[in-house]
């Protein structure tokens, strides 16, 4: 949950009140959430999960669940109940308790459950109290349904490629605001919507505090940040499991001493950044630079939500704001390598973002476009604060794994299998393409004696089959060997392309060449560029 302005959404926290006496939001009961992943994927067992909250301080019994499944068919609506028996003592500060669905065929489903809690009374001779909440237990936001998308087919991907999240949230983003899931949740999450890897991005400045009292410095954030490294790696190993990995966001000063973030991905160490952390309220100046992260790791940097719209709060109290091409520091050895301007919805950011990304290929640096979802936990949808101690709000935007980055795997890198070393080499590289469900990608080929690109799009039923376009962009070498100063669009279909669609495209004068598509019901996918020299 995320308690300013124009921050992104987070589940919402009750309990915190500065050091008031009171707040319309507070309950003496903990945070209750049911939340899951927002699809499945076959050979995947739908689970939903109960979210407590602060039942350390609110110790509860969860009782039994109540769950009513409604699907629409072309028959109709069908709903079924189910009651499951809990018997769940919760009594710690954050937990998630599964509870699995099973027997649910392919195709979309609403769910509401409902849970029934008694909490002890500690007063002699008082009742126990028992309440039943329908989907969460926050005050005055009305309950909203779950999501869930069975798929009949495995997700569209292209082959040789490994499809990711990669900016989520740990429980060691956890403070006074927000908090993230375990990483089993997520790498069960992982599973159900269909990804092979997540790189657990966590708030460089959470690591610096503890967990007891929010505000106060851990005496070291480096075995804070260890210990999400070996929880990560405790988790089970196999095929069908997907691969976790340990990385961060990182708050650092931009050219105009104004505080970004920066995704690691999978740094060796803790690298710190604090200016934004919140903690010293107007002390809020980078403690580090974008070039002193790049040169204290040689780990693929990436610029988070570069354009990210922000309110009054987040741009002067927490002195945020956007990224420039100083920030970038393509001349360097170790530049930034992406843009995450796909921060799980298409919105301002997405398109400011996607302009600046053109700029740069515009200029010769092919920096490669980043999708994920900032998600902190938030595997269905979100709830946050609308007004301070006041009202709470919904959204289903930074949903975890809805918006993920498929990169082009080396078969001859490490040992041909998806691990931390063999997708460092993945990313180092320039081909791969970012989507919320159909899946586009090129290669280099030769047609009948041309040197060309193929672009090859793919979908199933379950993103819309069809396209209701897909469209080819290039830049060209001008005669004095620089670029066009614009794009032009090399190639559109005019008509509705079928769910398989391979475009050949020749090389020409052209630079680069991309593409984009978008499926009947909306999902999107982006590819970088593929890159030319002058012929």
């Amino acid at each position: 949950m995320s308690f300013w302005p124009g921050e992104k959404l987070r589940y919402a926290e009750t309990h915190f009140k500065f050091r008031l006496p009171w707040s319309l939001l507070y309950r003496p009961w903990p945070e209750i959430i049911f939340d899951m992943p927002f699809q499945a994927v076959p050979g995947t067992e739908p689970t939903m999960w109960i979210v407590v909250r602060d039942a350390d301080r609110f110790p509860v019994t969860l009782e039994s669940a109540e769950i009513e499944i409604e699907s629409s068919e072309s028959t109709g609506t069908n709903s079924e109940k189910r009651t499951i028996t809990l018997d769940i003592e919760a009594d710690k500060p954050f937990a998630f308790y599964p509870v699995p669905l099973a027997g649910l065929k392919p195709g979309k489903y609403r769910i509401t459950p409902k849970v029934t809690t008694v909490k002890k009374n500690v007063d002699e001779g008082a009742k126990n109290e028992r309440r039943t909440f329908t989907r969460w237990s926050l005050p005055g936001l009305k309950p909203q349904p779950l999501k869930l998308h069975v798929l009949a087919e495995q997700p569209p991907k292209a082959p040789g490629y490994a499809a990711g999240e990669m900016h989520c949230h740990t429980h060691y983003s956890r403070d006074h605001v927000e908090f993230g899931a375990t990483p089993a949740v997520l790498q069960q999450a992982a599973a159900s919507v269909g990804l092979d890897f997540a790189c657990c991005t966590d708030h460089a400045y959470d690591f610096a505090f503890t967990d007891e009292d929010y505000t106060k410095e851990a005496r070291s954030p480096a075995p804070r940040f260890q210990a999400l490294c070996d929880e990560i790696a405790a988790l089970p190993k196999g095929e069908g499991l997907p691969l976790l990995l340990a990385g961060e966001e990182v708050s650092a000063g931009n050219s105009k001493g104004e505080n970004v973030h920066v995704t690691v991905f999978a740094p060796d160490a803790y690298l710190p950044g604090l200016g934004d952390c919140g903690r010293y309220w107007l002390e809020n100046k980078p403690t580090r630079s974008i070039a002193q992260i790049l040169q204290d790791t040689t780990a693929h940097c990436f610029a988070a939500h570069p354009f990210q719209q922000m309110g009054i709060v987040e741009k002067f109290v927490f002195r945020r704001g956007y990224w420039t091409d100083k920030d970038l520091h393509a001349d360097k050895p170790h530049a930034i390598r992406g843009l995450q301007f796909w921060n799980g919805v298409r919105d301002e950011g997405f398109k400011l973002g996607r302009e600046f990304w053109i700029e740069q290929l515009g200029k010769g640096n092919y920096l490669l476009p980043i999708g994920g979802n900032d998600a902190h936990g938030d595997l269905n949808d979100t709830t946050a604060v609308s007004t301070p101690l006041v009202s709470l709000k919904h959204s289903r935007d930074h949903v975890f794994g809805k918006v993920r980055t498929v990169v082009k795997m080396d078969p001859t890198a490490a040992g041909n299998g998806l691990s931390r070393e063999s997708l460092h080499v993945a990313f180092a590289g320039d081909n791969c393409y970012i989507t919320d469900g159909p899946a586009l990608w090129w290669e280099h080929a030769e047609v009948h004696g041309i040197k060309s690109v193929v672009f090859h799009a793919r979908n199933t039923k379950d993103f819309g089959e069809g396209f209701r376009y897909i469209r080819i962009f290039g830049r060209r070498y001008l005669s004095n060997g620089k670029l066009a100063k614009e794009e032009e669009l090399r190639m559109e279909s005019l008509v509705a392309a079928p769910a398989k669609t391979d475009i050949p495209v020749s090389i020409d004068n052209f630079a680069y060449l991309r593409a984009e598509c978008e499926s009947a019901t909306g999902h999107f996918a982006l590819t970088s560029a593929a890159t030319f020299e002058r012929g």
